[in-house]
This record gives structure tokens, C-alpha cells and sequence, in this order.
């Protein structure tokens, strides 16, 4: 069943992607509704009866008042009561399955664009999520669908039971009397011209309220999360001045399609109200003298409400359009950005690593163009399986930017970056990824257990493997002290743990997924010394046959490593053992006369 979503998923997005501009929009609503088109086709077939149904009293009442009640016929009188009854029962029937079908295929839909959106977030490289903010992705899943569900689930529905009961009532309104029918019509050149300027001036409005409450959404997210560094700065103030002036201009926003709509919708109601009272001054002076029938005109009358108010629909619908289109527009933007990095068609899925990395000549910058300048220069550098490699330089030198580049967050510019001999950009990223380990300065968790949390790449962990890996990297003694244990939640980014308790779970998580290269991106940063004397030893098990590629500050950590590489300014300047680069006294020698120095302050 999953794999048949994922297909119908895939195959919307394949169907979109061969469109452009408005006709992309509509055509991108059809293909939501597609994988459901039987039941689709049911609810338009229900809203037909349906309209039907609710176009039958006006022509009833014109039976029931001229071949009934004033032709004293009550067994046409009682027929037509019966007609009424019957439509009343199918206009209840029918309006409830299209009810029901409606929201059926409307919330089926949604779920699908909000799994591909979801889905496509997943393919995105990293560079991306550097370009943009959290808090308007999560506007595109949140606020722009929601727009979107009122215009599939009420908009779609509207547009044709409005068309269809619009057609109907002017088809009633010719046979019941075209020269009422057509001194009616002369307003709909007014209604229409209204209906354009309306559309011209609404169509900005819109969109804008649309990037106004990402921006609402985006501000919310990031305050929320950084929320302790706004106390610690005493900064609330500032931050809920400037959240008043992003709502304020959400306000203004908002305010200006107010403003259209109080114009615009009560201009259509005068409109419909003049023109009654045109037809009962024309129409009464018409049945005085006997020209049409007091019949023909109750029921007129009660047939132009089926007329101005489809026409209203419509015109409000076109509100929900410009709601649902704007925010389609911000879907389809998003559904556009292609991931930087791709698998080749025939790319080789790695077996099981040896952990042989290695960089030739390799120059990476992150911008575009010669002014982004060079976060790497020529650097070939060779790590053996099994080795530990230091990378130590001062900030900015290229150390975090060598480690993405072996996790395949990024591909050089020029130059190569190989594992066992295979070049990164031939080899399928899952099967790198699957077998590398990366341990960031910050402990990230998730939300949940800690049990989840050390398991969160080896799903399938029984509960001994998790308590080893814990114990390894000196994790259980706390965990067990805590009062549920590994049951223990840590909150939204692991907020109930200490910085140096999160890192120690991160350590736990890598080592259970056993990686065949780890990357330490200033893992030991957050912990402090008697911490790390604790984890010591936990960190030897974790890098012990593994390639490790270690960027650290700590000089403890800089020592054990089988190879110390020193940066500067996105070149290598120096390499060898702790004891060869001392007694070089270079550049490494300088950073570790500081780091002394530092140490002993």
C-alpha cells in the first residue's frame, strides 16, 4: 500500500514538473485529484442531483400557484407538495454523499502533497537548508496547505455547483419568461466588469498575505528554539516588539483584501437587490394587466436568488483562488529546488568499507563565482584505513568543510574525494552514508526516549546493544541514575539532558550504528574535563578500527590521533604525529604553545 502511494506521489510530481505558469496551477489541482478520480466522478454525479434537486422549487411553485391554487386543482396542488418533498429528499441525499466525498478526497489529497513535500525536504542537500529558514518550511507544510485544503475542499465543489446552478436557473429563468429573463441579464455586464477589477486588484493581496505569515511562522520557530539565549541577553523586549511589527504587517496585509472584499461583495448584494426590484415593478405591472402569470412571477423572483447568488460564489471563490493559488505558488517553488547533489543513473552501491579515504588536488568554495573565495585549496591528502586523523587549524581554515566533504554534504569543485578507491560522485550516497558516522559539536537529539535516541541509526537495537553502546562510551551511569532510566524524555532538542550528557548519547548513538568512518566535528567541545577523563576511554572502543577523521581542540584528543593535519586559510600546511610537528616547530607547534597556554590560564 505504501509503495503504491509512493508511486501515485511520484508520478503527480513527474505530471507537474511538464507544466508552467497558471495553467501549471490548474493542471497541478487536477493531478492532486487524479489517483481519485471513481470517487471524484461520484461527487460531481451527487452535485449534479444535487443542483438539480435545489433548482426544482421555483418552477414547483409556478405549478403549485397557477395549475393548483388558482386553477383549484388539489390533485395538482397535492402532487406538486409531493415533488417538493421529493426534492427536498434528494437535495438531503445528495448533498450529504457530496459532503462526505468531498472531504474524503480532499484530506487524501493534502496527505499526499504533505508526504511529498515532506519527502522532497528529505532530498535536499545541505547547502539548502543554509539558504533557508526553518520556520518558512515549515509555513510551506503548515500554513500554504491549509490554504490549499480550502480551495480542494470548498473551492472545487463551489466552482461547479455555482457554474451548474448558474446555467440551470438562466435556463428556468428563458422558459419561465425571456423578456423578464432578458431585462435581468442587463446587469451581468455590470457584475462582470466589478468581477475583473476586483480580481486585478486582488491578485497581490493574496500573495502577499502568504509571505507574511511565513515570515510570522519563521520568526516563532527561531525565537522558540534560541528561546534561552533571549533570556540569557535579557531580550524579550526586543524580540516581542519585533514580532508586533511582522504581525502588524501581516495585519496591513490581511487588512487590504478586507478592504476589496467590503467593497467589492456588498456592490454584488445592491446589485441583486435593484434588480428584484426592477423585475417585481416591471414584472407586478406585467401581471396586472394579465400579460404573464401571477405564478410565472413568484416564481421568477424566487429563481434570481439561484442567480445572484451562484454569481456571488463565484466571485467569493475567486477570495479562496487567489488564497490557494498564491500558496500553490510557494509549493511549487519549493517542489522546484533540486537537490545540489544526485546519484548517477548508474551510480555503484558500496559494500561493506575498508575505510581507504582520500582527497586530490581538491578547491571548494561555497558561493557562486570568484568572490565566494576558496574554503579549500589544491588539497590531496590520504588516510588509511583504520587511522585517526586530526584535523587543527584556526577558525574558518577548512576543517568542518574537509569533514562534509567526505560525508558527501558537498562536492569539490575541482579535484576528487575517494573511499576505497571509488570516487564519491559515482557511488550511491545512501550506501556512504549508512556506514559513516558523524558527531557533531552539538548533541543533537530528537524528541523521545533515550532508548530512541541511541538507537536512532539501528532502528532495530535490542535493548542490550543499546545499554553496551551507552556503557562503552560512559553514558549508563547516568542514564541508569535517572528515574525512568532509558525510558527518560529528553524534551525538544534533548533540552532536559546537560550539553555534555547529549554529547554523550550522540557518542552512544554513533558507536551502535557501528560506522566504518566516523567524523568528530569538535565532538568534546561541550564536555568538560572530568567528562572527557570519563569518556576517554569510551572514545578509544568508539575510533578502534575505524577510520576516524577528528576535529578537536582538546589536546588530549589531538594526541592519540595517528596523523595530525594542520590548516590554514583552506591549505594544508603541515602533517605528521604530535611529536614530529613539535619538534618541526611550525605551525602546529604555535597552536599548541596557545592551546597550552590557554589550558594553564
Amino acid at each position: 500500500m505504501r509503495a503504491r502511494a509512493s508511486a501515485v506521489r511520484e508520478d503527480v510530481l513527474r505530471r507537474l514538473r511538464g507544466t508552467s505558469g497558471r495553467g501549471r496551477k490548474v493542471r497541478g489541482l487536477v493531478e492532486l485529484l487524479r489517483p481519485y478520480r471513481w470517487r471524484v466522478a461520484a461527487m460531481f454525479g451527487a452535485l449534479v442531483l444535487g443542483t438539480a434537486a435545489a433548482l426544482a422549487p421555483a418552477p414547483l411553485a409556478k405549478l403549485a400557484i397557477d395549475d393548483g391554487i388558482v386553477a383549484g386543482d388539489v390533485s395538482t396542488l397535492n402532487w406538486v407538495v409531493v415533488a417538493f418533498v421529493g426534492s427536498a429528499l434528494l437535495l438531503w441525499g445528495a448533498s450529504s454523499l457530496q459532503t462526505y466525498l468531498v472531504g474524503w478526497v480532499g484530506q487524501r489529497a493534502l496527505q499526499d502533497l504533505r508526504i511529498r513535500i515532506f519527502e522532497h525536504l528529505q532530498t535536499l542537500s545541505i547547502g539548502f537548508y543554509s539558504r533557508k529558514r526553518a520556520g518558512v518550511l515549515v509555513s510551506r507544510m503548515t500554513n500554504d496547505v491549509q490554504a490549499l485544503d480550502q480551495l480542494v475542499s470548498d473551492g472545487v465543489v463551489t466552482l461547479f455547483q455555482a457554474s451548474l446552478t448558474l446555467i440551470g436557473t438562466i435556463a428556468i429563468l428563458l422558459i419561465l419568461d425571456a423578456e423578464l429573463a432578458l431585462l435581468t441579464f442587463l446587469i451581468v455586464p455590470v457584475v462582470l466588469l466589478g468581477s475583473l477589477a476586483f480580481r486585478i486588484a486582488s491578485a497581490d493581496a493574496y500573495r502577499i498575505t502568504r509571505e507574511k505569515i511565513a515570515w510570522i511562522t519563521s520568526y516563532l520557530q527561531e525565537t522558540l528554539s534560541g528561546v534561552r539565549v533571549v533570556r540569557a541577553f535579557g531580550q524579550e523586549r526586543r524580540h516581542v516588539e519585533r514580532f508586533g511589527e511582522l504581525n502588524e504587517d501581516n495585519r496591513a496585509a490581511n487588512m487590504k483584501t478586507v478592504y476589496l472584499n467590503a467593497a467589492y461583495f456588498p456592490a454584488i448584494e445592491l446589485m441583486s437587490a435593484l434588480a428584484t426590484v426592477g423585475i417585481l415593478l416591471y414584472g407586478g405591472h406585467q401581471a396586472i394587466q394579465g400579460d404573464v402569470t401571477v405564478g410565472v412571477l413568484v416564481a421568477f423572483v424566487a429563481a434570481m436568488s439561484n442567480f445572484f447568488d451562484p454569481i456571488q460564489q463565484l466571485s467569493q471563490l475567486y477570495t479562496t483562488y487567489q488564497a490557494g493559488m498564491a500558496a500553490l505558488d510557494k509549493i511549487f517553488e519549493l517542489l522546484d529546488e533540486s537537490p545540489d547533489l544526485v546519484d548517477k543513473p548508474d551510480a555503484l552501491a558500496l559494500g561493506r568499507l575498508h575505510g581507504d579515504v582520500r582527497f586530490d588536488g581538491v578547491r571548494f568554495r561555497y558561493g557562486e563565482g570568484e568572490d565566494s573565495g576558496w574554503a579549500l585549496r589544491d588539497v590531496s591528502l590520504h588516510v588509511p584505513p583504520g587511522q585517526t586523523v586530526a584535523l587543527v587549524g584556526a577558525t574558518g581554515a577548512g576543517k568542518s568543510t574537509l569533514a562534509k566533504l567526505v560525508a558527501r554534504f558537498y562536492d569539490p569543485v575541482e579535484g576528487s574525494v575517494s573511499v576505497d578507491g571509488h570516487d564519491l560522485r559515482d557511488v550511491r550516497a545512501e550506501s556512504l552514508r549508512s556506514q559513516l558516522g558523524v558527531v557533531p559539536q552539538e548533541g543533537y537529539l530528537f524528541s523521545g526516549s533515550i532508548r530512541d535516541n541511541i538507537a536512532f541509526g539501528r532502528p532495530d537495537a535490542t535493548d542490550d546493544q543499546v545499554v553496551a553502546a551507552a556503557r562503552a562510551v560512559g553514558a549508563h551511569e547516568f542514564v541508569a541514575a535517572l528515574p525512568d532510566g532509558y525510558d527518560t524524555e529528553v524534551g525538544e532538542r534533548g533540552s532536559q539532558l546537560s550539553a555534555g550528557q547529549r554529547q554523550l548519547i550522540a557518542f552512544a548513538r554513533a558507536l551502535i550504528a557501528d560506522p566504518r568512518i566516523l567524523v568528530l566535528d569538535e565532538a568534546t567541545s561541550n564536555v568538560d574535563i572530568h567528562t572527557e577523563s570519563r569518556i576517554e576511554e569510551g572514545l578509544r572502543r568508539l575510533l578502534a578500527g575505524r577510520t576516524a577523521i577528528v576535529i578537536a581542540h582538546r589536546l588530549s584528543t589531538i594526541r592519540r590521533a595517528g596523523q595530525i593535519v594542520v590548516l590554514e586559510h583552506g591549505e594544508i600546511v603541515e602533517t605528521g604525529t604530535h611529536d614530529e610537528l613539535l619538534a618541526a616547530r611550525g605551525a602546529y607547534w604555535r597552536l599548541h604553545r596557545d592551546w597550552a597556554e590557554q589550558a594553564v590560564a
